[in-house]
């Protein structure tokens, strides 16, 4: 399935531009209120192909190229995705920046990516150099809407040559088991296959050329908006829409608005909009498929019913690229079944020894590209950080720290995460780092970050505190740690329950042993003295 005929993700797009320049290229639906495009947006490759040579043009005069890396944080707007092809055609990196970090985490990513130069809204840009300027390096930061006609010359001259299909096209940052998050280093061979993987599936997942129109409410910054099917459209020379995020009372007004054909979704989509009241829209809408993950199973079927296509599940990562679907009927929607391993991507299920376990039984996912290179399509590695990158690549598969099951025939079920992770709302949020956080607070003396079953959020933060002599454990408490954490990291990383312990399980070495906190089969949420903060949660304004 891998796409060869493309030396980079923009020619993909210029080729599209040559065939079909009056064909819709991007879309933002009408909003009111929002601060733009309130009236709703829509470009066809054509006029899109004019504003990014005008953009590449900026950037190569100015000195930028081959090697450079630039972030932008540009939220989910259609700009975001006009200067990340102009950056591309010219081998520059394109760092996407999570609008929610709160400054650490700024610090962190531009110090580890050492970007050259971030382009961000212009309420973001004071912050973003802020965090640049606890950097070694001095950072430039510009304000995207307000671009000289010239830039500030990046610090180092570009590399010579063109990119090609192993250029680094964009450094995704994805949580793991360790408290920072580790940059993916992604080529522009990488987002082709990836595109081309999508656009080829098959199945209930067919892509009709010249006429998709896909709506993702997720975030630009991560793989599945940002390149899985973002080059798939450009492939298929189809429209991606660009939501500025998932609005639940307004969902199906802006998909029959922006006549939609295919939708994503995250595993919190269903359960809300299936609560919602029935609305005239609903019918109306030209919808033929979903794509996402974590539905529960004994919803699928009446989501299915009510809305009148498929809710296609599927499992990716950001290191993959790829997906499996359970996209072949008679599909499983009463399971957690997401799809067969195939020729093109194999899979194994092991034990902790990386010994395959029977049929039935739970072990961790393995996968690799059918071929003499195991890697081909996949991510190029971690950036700064080999042994990572050789480690779960040991024994020439990629370990993906999920735990499935698989059937005779070769289906997969998901079972759980077999890392230190805490998946909220699509969100891989790494324990670690609110520990981390947590633990420079004067008020803690020991914590432990795990995941709290969530019936709307697949799961939800929750810290387990001893707190230090002096500090009165309570509801004041666990509000100031809350606010504290809200102040360090994003959002949705702080704690949405907090449990004061007098003590936490050890090992001989002082580790905190997290699966004995609670015995097996009992709910923490239902823990006495438990204090819920998931209504503080919001997004910072």
């Amino acid at each position: 399935m891998a796409e060869t005929q493309h030396s980079s993700i923009f020619d993909a797009f210029a080729a599209a531009a040559d065939a079909a320049p009056d064909n819709p290229f991007l879309a933002v639906p009408p909003r009111a209120g929002r601060h733009y495009h309130a009236d709703g947006f829509e470009i066809s490759y054509g006029a899109a192909r004019e504003k990014i040579v005008d953009l590449a043009d900026l950037y190569q005069r100015s000195g930028y190229g081959l090697g450079h890396r630039i972030g932008l944080l540009l939220e989910n707007r259609p700009d975001y995705l006009l200067h990340m092809l102009a950056l591309n055609t010219l081998g520059v990196s394109v760092v996407p920046v999570n609008p929610d970090y709160a400054h650490g985490e700024l610090v962190y990513l531009m110090a580890h990516s050492e970007c050259d130069l971030v382009v961000g809204i212009p309420d973001r840009v004071a912050s973003i150099e802020a965090a640049g300027a606890a950097r070694d390096k001095p950072l430039t930061v510009l304000a995207f809407d307000a671009l000289p006609e010239t830039l500030p010359a990046p610090p180092r001259a570009a590399q010579p040559g063109a990119p090609a299909g192993d250029t680094e096209a964009l450094l995704l940052y994805t949580s793991g088991t360790t408290g920072r998050p580790k940059g993916c280093i992604i080529t522009n061979f990488y987002g082709l296959n990836a595109g081309a993987w999508y656009q080829n599936f098959g199945g209930r997942l067919s892509i009709e050329m010249d006429r998709e129109r896909l709506y993702n409410p997720l975030p630009l910054f991560h793989m599945n908006a940002g390149i899985v099917s973002f080059v798939c459209m450009l492939l298929s020379r189809g429209c991606q829409i660009l939501p500025d995020r998932f609005h639940p009372s307004t969902w199906w007004e802006e998909i029959a608005a922006t006549r939609a054909t295919i939708i994503h979704y995250l595993g919190i989509v269903p359960p809300v909009l299936i609560n919602q009241p029935v609305c005239e829209a609903e019918s109306r809408h030209t919808v033929k498929f979903g794509l996402g993950a974590g539905i529960e199973p004994e919803l699928h079927a009446q989501v299915e019913e009510r809305f009148d296509f498929p809710f296609v599940e599927v499992w990716g990562m950001t290191e993959t690229g790829r997906i499996f679907a359970d996209a072949f009927e008679p599909r499983q929607i009463e399971t957690r079944a997401f799809g067969r391993p195939n020729d093109a991507m194999q899979a194994r299920v092991v034990d902790d020894d990386d010994n395959e376990v029977p049929h039935g039984e739970e072990g961790e996912l393995l996968v690799r590209a059918h071929g003499p290179d195991p890697r081909s399509g996949f991510f190029a590695g971690y950036l700064k950080n080999p042994e990572a990158t050789e480690e779960a690549w040991r024994g020439g598969w990629f370990h993906t720290g999920d735990v499935v099951q698989q059937s005779a025939d070769g289906m997969l079920y998901f079972v759980d995460r077999k890392k230190n992770i805490i998946r909220r709302s699509g969100e891989n949020i790494a324990a670690a780092e609110i520990e981390a956080a947590l633990q420079a607070h004067e008020a803690v003396a020991q914590i432990a970050v795990i995941a709290a079953p969530d019936d709307l959020r697949d799961e939800e933060v929750m810290a387990c505190i001893v707190p230090m002599p002096g500090f009165e454990p309570g509801p004041d408490l666990a509000r100031a740690l809350f606010d504290y954490c809200m102040g360090e990291l994003a959002y949705y990383k702080a704690p949405g329950w907090i449990l004061f312990v007098d003590s936490l399980p050890t090992t001989g070495t002082q580790k905190v042993q997290k699966t004995e906190i609670f015995a097996a089969g009992v709910d923490p949420r239902a823990q006495p003295g438990i204090i819920d903060l998931r209504s503080a949660k919001r997004r910072k304004t």
